[in-house]
């Protein structure tokens, strides 16, 4: 599949349906407001070479979901579709077999992480749960790397640096010990083509951290990289342009933000620009559309 050029950020804050649709050049465009279920802790995905979907997350005074939305080439957010999986939050997902994704792991309600997977094909459809591989976990995040395979990484209850990597069919492998500081409520995306890049999250000992960790096209995680931007949490990261990234929104020590940093083709993150939209958390971001 050819390179997506567009992202999308979504959903989050106190439960909110808007969107966010990010260009081929990085800039984040104001909200676009009132399409599927208001709901946070959510995860999304590229599928289908050029589209993405949103699935899972909580809804306020409901508890958690399994219902999914999905968006077209051309950035639109369609209804509701319920019944993918077990419903669960702070879960994430990735891209992988080139037109595929996967959403994985994630907490069913007070505290009871999994670390089950549903495997969505290239038409949207979600399959039905299979049961995990690796540590149960939540608040991790998730991106495609070497161009048809995923890796999941970090996350909570008890903070950890684990990583997974996904095939190229789906397969999740067994964890790989702790790379990179033990974090969650971090954000991951693909970047420079066939690479990714995990940033940003809280620590054990619940403070903010703006560290990166670059993963290469082979799916080893590098060592933590200091200083790229503000120290917040409770991001979301996605692909854009063919091959550069962005992380936005979170919670930093000021309240909820929409602040950006953008990711070159060489995984050097930006300084922080001012955010465009709704600042919030707890948010989710894919790549989508093949045309500039």
């Amino acid at each position: 599949a050819p390179p997506t050029q567009k992202g999308i950020f979504g959903f989050g804050g106190n439960a909110v349906s808007i969107t966010n649709l990010v260009s081929s050049s990085g800039v984040i465009s104001a909200d676009v407001t009132g399409v599927g279920t208001a709901r946070s802790y959510l995860a999304a995905a590229n599928y289908g070479g050029d589209k993405a979907v949103f699935a899972y997350g909580l809804v306020d005074g409901q508890g958690s979901k399994n219902m999914s939305n999905k968006v077209s080439n051309s950035g639109v957010v369609a209804t509701d579709t319920t019944g993918v999986g077990t419903a669960r939050a702070q879960l994430a997902a990735a891209s992988y077999g080139s037109d595929k994704a996967i959403f994985a792991y994630g907490d069913t309600g007070g505290g009871s992480v999994v670390s089950l997977k549903n495997l969505v094909n290239n038409s949207g459809t979600f399959a039905s749960d299979v049961a995990g591989v690796g540590t149960a976990r939540a608040a991790l995040s998730a991106a495609e790397y070497g161009g048809d395979k995923a890796i999941f990484g970090f996350g909570f209850y008890s903070p950890t640096g684990i990583t997974n990597l996904v095939s190229n069919t789906g397969v999740v492998a067994s964890d790989t010990s702790a790379v990179g500081t033990a974090r969650g409520f971090l954000g991951g995306a693909k970047y420079g083509g066939d690479k990714a890049i995990f940033a940003f999250g809280i620590n054990s000992g619940s403070a903010r951290v703006s560290l990166k960790n670059l993963v290469t096209n082979q799916g080893v995680v590098g060592s933590d990289v200091t200083g790229v931007g503000t120290a917040r949490y409770d991001l979301a990261a996605t692909n854009y342009g063919g091959d550069k990234a962005v992380f936005a929104y979170g919670q930093d020590a000021s309240g909820y933000v929409a602040t950006k940093n953008l990711v070159n083709n060489e995984g050097v993150v930006a300084t922080d620009v001012a955010g465009v939209g709704t600042a919030r958390n707890n948010l989710s971001a894919a790549g989508y559309s093949a045309s500039a």
